[in-house]
């Protein structure tokens, strides 16, 4: 192994800086979230449907694969930031500009890395080479984890959420002709979430 520094890659230390990013800019919050602890949430969501798509209703989803896009899925903000979605939705051209900035900043953190390994990557973190039934199910996991994030700052008292909850629930209410274990994950892990930590240890 050569001690050059030139040998280095600086793929690790950027994605390391995930935690720096904070979410939900233009909101008032009660407690930050980052993009790093949100991707981790949005894995294990995605997971959960990926189960339960397999177990309840008879698909054939690959969970470490789909776990893997959701790890990374928010990786090109490193570069382009967390974007509002107010702004990013504001109209199609700057919807349009910003996906093809997402895409660039997704090629460039995988040209980070030593040529042999950039095409492992590449096929979980640049959107264009995932298989589209993959990221429908992670984009429903997102969606999940922005709904639960509403509910958090709700419980805390925190109205500030409210549009974004509504939003979210009806987005959700679409997403579920697509992937059905959206509704079931709903029926089934949604309401612990406006629990208190006794409730949710003496049931």
């Amino acid at each position: 192994m050569s001690d050059s520094k030139t040998d280095q890659s600086h793929f690790f230390a950027y994605l390391a800086r995930m935690k720096y990013i904070n979410r939900w800019g233009l909101m008032r919050n009660t407690r930050e979230e980052n993009v790093q602890e949100h991707s981790l949430q949005v894995a294990m969501i995605a997971h959960g449907l990926a189960i339960i798509g397999n177990r309840v209703f008879n698909e054939n989803n690959d969970p470490g694969q789909i776990v893997l896009v959701a790890l990374y899925h928010d990786a090109s903000e490193i570069i382009t930031g967390d974007l509002p979605t107010p702004i990013k939705y504001f109209d199609a051209s700057i919807t349009q500009a910003y996906k093809a900035l997402e895409s660039r900043a997704e090629e460039k953190l995988c040209g980070l890395l030593p040529e042999q390994l950039r095409a492992d990557f590449a096929s979980v973190m640049e959107t264009r080479h995932v298989d589209p039934a993959i990221l429908k199910v992670v984009k429903a996991a997102d969606s999940l984890a922005g709904y639960l994030k509403c509910v958090e700052e709700e419980q805390a008292g925190n109205h500030e959420f409210h549009r974004a909850k509504s939003y979210l629930e009806r987005k959700l209410d679409e997403i579920e002709g697509a992937v059905p274990a959206v509704r079931y994950f709903r029926d089934h892990f949604i309401d612990s979430f406006a629990l208190t930590l006794d409730d949710l240890s003496h049931p």
